[in-house]
């Protein structure tokens, strides 16, 4: 099929997602493309790269561009970031309780921000620091909408709806656009994306989400729009099994499988909490096992992949051998920087880093162990607020669940907990937004409670109720 009429057919195809998956009576504000665009810059590429302005790291000092980084970026995310705070301001009686319920992600912020001081790069440092307040504005935004996880779901709908159908697109008929050239002269898959570990990771997250849809509009046997739901997001769940088997990338495709197991399997009311927690155990120590106390790599090498994971073993080994200080790390988003950047570019010239290719280690140089207690107590907030939330909710809080899982797989092998990725912004959303499902679908089960309240209204109820499983 020529390009051009490729192109035509993705447009017709994305149209019709849309207009399988219309909604009538919408009651989101316009605020939402605020989050909707940064979202969509994080799925995707920068500003600059969809303009084909990118800098090659091979005719410029290394370290030097990766500290500059584009203009135009930093202008569009600015005007973005400021606009999210407008947004929160005017907001401000309904971001305020959200912000007191989460003190221990202010605290871990703050100890981010602190860390600039004894960083070797303090500017670049300040300038990421005001875009990982940036994502946690963007989930304010989403989550102080009238009804959060409405807007969580459509939000994830129309990006899903852009970015798989183009990212197909891209990889069969545009080349030059959706495969990359590798160091080992090898073409690997895109799509809209940088690299493909970054689109198995698109595929990983929004195809929990769009695996959930999936299950709410099954059970939805009166709906008469049934049927077009179901086959708008199949649709997408088709695309993304089409591109994680492009992109081979064994951890997003473990990962969603997994997550989606459990987000199936905890859905169903009869599964009690000791049953969550055994399943929970018994996918994660499967998936660390295999990983870490597996010597022989058999069991990696089963699933198809190298038993080093394409040599991260050995840069895990070469980060912890600097010697970074164990207590508080480099500063925040400081360790690839400067000498430690060129040593590491030095050791694997063959393989451009920019992370350690693990989540947890990646926090442990920049941030030491006190970043490790805090990122340990983040995620068993979260943990403790998901299974709060499945005694309740079963449906929200077994997708919940299912982001939660992913995240914590991604990190094993990727930088899962770095600014501006988006498993770090839907972890957010998991912990921030799972006792505000919970309080929402209590309020609107209230005798004589009005579905159309307002916006104030709605936020106070949830207020009240998500206090009740806040730490």
């Amino acid at each position: 099929m020529p390009p051009i009429i490729a192109s035509i057919v993705s447009l017709v195809v994305i149209l019709s997602l849309f207009y399988f998956d219309r909604r009538e009576n919408s009651r989101l504000s316009k605020s939402l493309w605020i989050p909707a665009v940064w979202l969509f810059l994080i799925s995707s590429r920068p500003v600059s790269l969809w303009l084909g302005m990118d800098q090659s790291l091979d005719s410029v000092d290394a370290t030097q561009a990766y500290v500059e980084g584009s203009p135009i970026d930093r202008a569009v995310f600015a005007l973005l970031l400021l606009s999210a705070l407008a947004v929160l301001v005017a907001r401000m009686d309904r971001v305020g309780p959200v912000l007191r319920r989460n003190t221990l992600i202010l605290l871990f912020l703050s100890f981010c921000a602190a860390s600039i001081l004894w960083s070797d790069f303090p500017f670049v440092a300040f300038k990421r620091f005001t875009k990982a307040l940036g994502d946690l504005g963007m989930v304010l935004i989403i989550l102080t909408e009238a009804e959060p996880i409405v807007a969580l779901r459509r939000l994830v709908t129309r990006l899903g709806f852009l970015l798989f159908p183009l990212s197909v697109l891209f990889i069969k008929y545009y080349p030059e656009i959706g495969r990359r050239l590798t160091n080992s002269w090898t073409e690997e898959p895109i799509g809209v994306t940088t690299q493909k570990n970054q689109l198995g990771l698109d595929c990983m997250m929004y195809g929990v989400i769009f695996l959930w849809m999936i299950l709410s509009v099954y059970r939805e046997r009166e709906d008469p729009n049934r049927r077009r739901r179901l086959i708008a997001y199949g649709s997408i769940i088709v695309m993304i099994i089409w591109l994680l088997s492009q992109c081979n990338s064994t951890t997003s495709i473990t990962g969603l499988v997994s997550a989606g197991g459990v987000m199936w399997l905890t859905s169903h009311p009869s599964r009690n909490r000791f049953f969550v927690h055994l399943l929970v155990l018994a996918v994660l120590g499967l998936a660390v096992t295999a990983l870490f106390f597996n010597p022989g790599g058999g069991m990696v090498g089963a699933l198809g992949k190298d038993p080093t994971l394409t040599g991260r073993t050995q840069t895990w080994g070469l980060v912890l051998g600097l010697h970074t200080n164990p207590w508080i790390g480099t500063g925040f988003e400081s360790f690839w920087l400067g000498p430690r950047l060129e040593a590491m570019r030095s050791a694997l010239p063959n393989f451009p880093i920019t992370q350690a290719h693990n989540g947890y280690i990646e926090v442990y140089l920049n941030l030491g162990w006190i970043g490790i207690g805090f990122l340990a107590l983040l995620l068993l907030t979260g943990y403790r607020r998901i299974i709060v939330c499945l005694r309740r909710n079963r449906l929200t809080g077994s997708v919940l669940l299912g982001l939660f899982l992913c995240t914590l797989f991604f990190a094993f092998t990727e930088a899962a907990f770095r600014l501006m990725t988006l498993s770090w912004i839907f972890l957010l959303l998991v912990i921030i937004s799972a006792p505000l499902a919970d309080a929402i679908r209590k309020t609107r089960s209230r005798p004589g409670a009005d579905r159309s309240a307002s916006t104030d209204e709605n936020f106070a109820y949830a207020s009240q109720g998500a206090s009740l499983v806040s730490l």
